[in-house]
């Protein structure tokens, strides 16, 4: 699998395969360990990147890639009590454009969901239905300065946990974008780019809030900004070594 998450209780891991097509539900015992055969196994498509639940532990989205995937968001309602995916109606949202939907997080306050898009080098936000489980898009915004035309893609996407402020990183560019987040609307206004470590495919905001945390894929190295919290501005701070390709980072907090 690519990507791994667990549904809001704790009681069910997911699993999103990019080569295998598919996504998969595994139990979690009393002891923290999940089942090493999985409950249920549902085919999706090639490029399948990600798997969540929403708040509300009823439904789950999988965002496809375009080029290796079908560019397309697949929309799941979620059984809580038994771990089972069914495909809602709509099964999955289409995109005109060749945006590539990888990741994905949700506003903190608000029913809206917002996607970075891997080939299309931007950010889209969804309004979320929460009674029906199903997302409509209201804005695309690119992470990229104006300008500039070399290869680049997005990966990860964070947002405080304020919901004031919204983070995507450019692996190309070598920047991570930045953006104001609309109280009101949950609309996006850039606040332009920071350097990055080279290849930034891996970021993380910490549950304060007030530092976000960026894995050079190509440096072996983790660098550190502390985020302003009245404009959302990035400073950065220091580097760490971390080894060889470095993929995935998450700051989480410990009892006591």
């Amino acid at each position: 699998p690519c990507f791994l998450s667990t549904d809001r209780k704790g009681n069910y891991l997911l699993a999103s395969y990019y080569e295998g097509s598919k996504v998969t539900v595994h139990p979690i015992g009393g002891d923290g360990a999940a089942t090493a055969a999985p409950s249920q196994t549902v085919p999706t498509a090639r490029g399948a990147h990600s798997i969540q639940t929403d708040p509300s532990n009823k439904f789950a989205f999988v965002p496809h890639i375009a080029g290796n995937g079908p560019n397309a968001i697949f929309q799941f309602n979620f059984e809580e009590t038994t771990g089972n995916l069914t495909a809602n109606n709509p099964a999955r949202v289409s995109l005109q454009e060749e945006l590539g939907p990888r990741h994905f997080c949700f506003h903190p306050n608000r029913d809206v969901l917002y996607f970075s898009n891997e080939q299309g080098g931007s950010v889209t936000g969804y309004n979320f239905d929460a009674t029906a489980g199903t997302l409509s898009a209201f804005q695309t915004i690119s992470t990229l300065p104006d300008g500039f035309d070399g290869a680049n893609s997005c990966a990860q996407i964070q947002i405080t946990p304020s919901g004031n402020y919204l983070y995507a990183p450019n692996r190309g560019h070598n920047s991570i974008a930045c953006f104001s987040v609309d109280p009101g609307s949950g609309r996006l206004t850039s606040l332009g780019q920071v350097a990055s470590e080279p290849v930034p495919r891996a970021i993380n905001v910490d549950p304060t809030g007030n530092f976000l945390f960026a894995a050079g894929l190509e440096s072996g190295r983790l660098a550190s900004y502390r985020i302003n919290s009245n404009t959302g501005h990035l400073e950065p701070l220091a580097t760490y070594e971390v080894g060889r390709r470095p993929m995935w980072v998450l700051v989480t907090e410990l009892p006591g």
